[in-house]
């Protein structure tokens, strides 16, 4: 019996000893790239058949699904073990990106399997924007394609600094040396045009398993290392970040008592010590680290990459989305910067639009302006542009609607990384990437005046409102505004009417029809209406403004309270046959493009305060139901 004990003992040491030597392995995250059918999914798969990752189980289901819906014939297809979805294994392509764990006895690895086809690019990016490496693969039959150098430029655009080249499926060009040597010029040549300054070539056949693991007898020419010792090996860069100055976003305020409030998060960079000196931003608010928390203890140094809570040691305000910096090395704090930006979405960029912009934990209102310029991806052209479509990449000016804390992407992706979030659909349309702070983020500022709005309101002896009629051409909205505020100039009142027509003779005569323009239109009168508002006036606005989207960005110019969304609801058909100005005849015969509720879309109101139904009340009588909403 003593005997069993030892041998128990002797295995349970054992398996603490792996169980240290797993837990302190270094984990890297990479992504496998390139255009469609290179063969990234049988890579990834002959790395887990390899690194003996498959339970018997997968393995059999592998065999009997590889005679099934396989492209080996009986042999095994690698491919399937990555591609989960049911329409990828019919069309053999990766449609969704598909993430897989293995590891070996030196490293831990993470690796994303990322769409070829380009209308998935979004996807390629989800993936790339947390990876250390990118191995990019060319079929050698069919060398550099757009989708290389497409992914190629992501991944140097999203901070990827380790490329390796895979050249696969050698074993269908006879393992000649000249067609590697000839693709790896060629890629060469792309690589230095968009400043990648080096990549590790390696000549592999995904299928046949030619240097993946092990040395292949087939490529005796070739002498640098087969794929998963470079993927053992290279060098990362998790130690950088710990020699930066102090950050880290505050994901969450944690009271779990009275006694005790910590603010929780991830350290995106440098070290923190307990009495270390700290500024929060964008406040400006400094104070000095009391304690480091963690589940398993205080600590007396925390370093980049931990999850930790840290308390101050006075109570200053500090909530989610903000920074905890090094007081001496605090991040920049703008509301305006110039990005790259990566659309994602089949609608088209709308600039002017305000869409939500993540950055960290922090999520801000943004407009996005048009376009400084967009990509060509193959040439590296920069190309004039209006807006970006789905997989464009352009450079843009960004405004947010208050000061955020953040660094270049460059410096830091948690802190120079953001995503765009469609308002209305709570779709993600585009990923983006800070350069800098624009200077007049830096040099203008909103001057203060002894006089404010609560004054000029005062005085006027009424509460300053905006009463935004919405409704199609001819639905009513001039003629009813009109009637409005002629009553009330009866009552006294201080009015403002602001009508579509008339902004279009001066403030926004340069404006066309386009849904841009149309954003930007209703965008200056925003501004326009609120700087009335501060003036104590009632507004009175007749503008069709066919987007929710912005109607909701006026709303948000205003003060609570003092915007009322009126939604003069005429039918198409009725609008169109007063048809006072001829425009619907015009834009049915083809005359006038754009033209909301023909050719261009009008969104109505889904909770408007008032709604107008002109088909059965008259404008003196709608005048009155708004004017009594507005002075009960």
């Amino acid at each position: 019996m003593s005997e069993i004990y030892k041998t128990d003992a002797l295995i349970a040491e054992n398996i603490d000893a792996y169980l240290e030597t797993h837990q302190h392995k270094t984990m890297l995250r990479f992504i496998t790239c390139g255009s469609v059918d290179d063969g990234k999914s049988t890579l990834i798969g002959r790395l887990l058949y390899d690194s003996k990752m498959i339970f018997e189980d997968q393995l059999a289901t592998l065999e009997a699904d590889s005679k099934r819906v396989g492209t080996q014939g009986e042999a095994i297809d690698f491919a399937l073990l990555v591609d989960g979805l049911a329409a990828e294994r019919e069309q053999g392509i990766t449609i969704d990106v598909a993430y897989r764990y293995f590891s070996t006895e030196k490293r831990k690895f993470i690796v994303a399997d990322t769409p070829g086809h380009e209308q998935y690019t979004r996807n390629m990016v989800t993936g790339a924007s947390t990876a250390d490496l990118a191995v990019i693969l060319i079929d050698a039959r069919k060398g550099v394609l757009t989708q290389t150098r497409r992914h190629s430029y992501l991944a140097h655009l999203l901070g990827i600094r380790h490329l390796v080249l895979a050249v696969n499926k050698m074993d269908l060009v006879g393992y000649d040396r000249a067609v590697f040597d000839q693709l790896v010029a060629d890629y060469r040549a792309f690589a230095e045009s968009i400043s990648i300054t080096g990549f590790t070539p390696v000549p592999i056949s995904g299928l046949a398993g030619d240097n993946i693991t092990t040395r292949s007898d087939q490529t005796p020419w070739y002498d640098g290392p087969v794929l998963l010792e470079h993927l053992e090996t290279v060098e990362l860069d998790q130690s950088a970040n710990q020699h930066k100055p102090f950050r880290m976003p505050v994901q969450w305020v944690n009271r779990p008592n009275l006694d005790f409030r910590g603010f929780s998060g991830t350290i995106a960079a440098g070290q923190l010590r307990p009495g270390d000196d700290i500024r929060v931003l964008p406040s400006g608010k400094t104070s000095r680290i009391s304690r480091i928390v963690t589940h398993g203890g205080d600590l007396e140094v925390a370093v980049a990459g931990q999850a930790v809570t840290l308390c101050f040691e006075d109570e200053i305000d500090c909530s989610r989305g903000q920074v905890i910096t090094a007081a001496k090395a605090p991040v920049e704090v703008a509301d305006q910067f110039e990005a790259s930006i990566i659309w994602m979405d089949e609608e088209e960029l709308v600039p002017g639009r305000a869409y939500w912009l993540k950055v960290g934990p922090q999520t801000v209102s943004a407009t996005v302006a048009q376009p400084k310029y967009q990509i060509n991806v193959n040439t590296m052209e920069h190309l004039a542009a209006k807006t970006l479509d789905l997989n464009a990449i352009g450079v843009a000016n960004i405004t947010t609607d208050r000061d955020i804390p953040f660094t270049a992407y460059e410096e830091s992706r948690d802190l120079g990384g953001f995503i765009l979030i469609d308002k209305m659909t709570n779709r993600t349309v585009g990923a983006g990437l800070i350069h800098f702070a624009l200077r007049r983020a830096q040099n203008i500022h909103w001057q203060s005046t002894d006089i404010g709005r609560a004054h000029h309101a005062s005085l006027k002896n009424q509460k300053p409102m905006v009463l935004w009629m919405t409704g199609l051409s001819g639905s009513g909205k001039s003629t009813i505004a009109n009637i409005v505020e002629m009553k009330l100039a009866r009552m006294n009142r201080h009015t403002f009417l602001l009508d579509g027509d008339n902004v279009r003779h001066g403030l926004n005569k340069d404006l066309g029809f386009t849904d841009a323009d149309r954003v930007e239109n209703i965008r200056r009168v925003g501004e326009v209406a609120k700087l009335m508002t501060d003036a104590g006036l009632i507004v009175i606005t007749a503008f069709i403004s066919p987007f929710r989207s912005e109607r909701e960005m006026v709303r948000g110019m205003m003060q609570p309270g003092e915007f009322m969304e009126i939604f003069i609801d005429t039918p198409l058909e009725e609008a169109e046959a007063r048809d006072v100005k001829g425009l619907y005849a015009k834009a049915r015969a083809g005359q006038l493009k754009n033209f909301t509720g023909i050719d261009s879309p009008y969104e109505p109101p889904e909770a408007p305060q008032i709604r107008i139904d002109t088909t059965r009340m008259t404008p003196d009588q709608a005048a009155d139901l708004i004017i009594e909403k507005l002075i009960p």
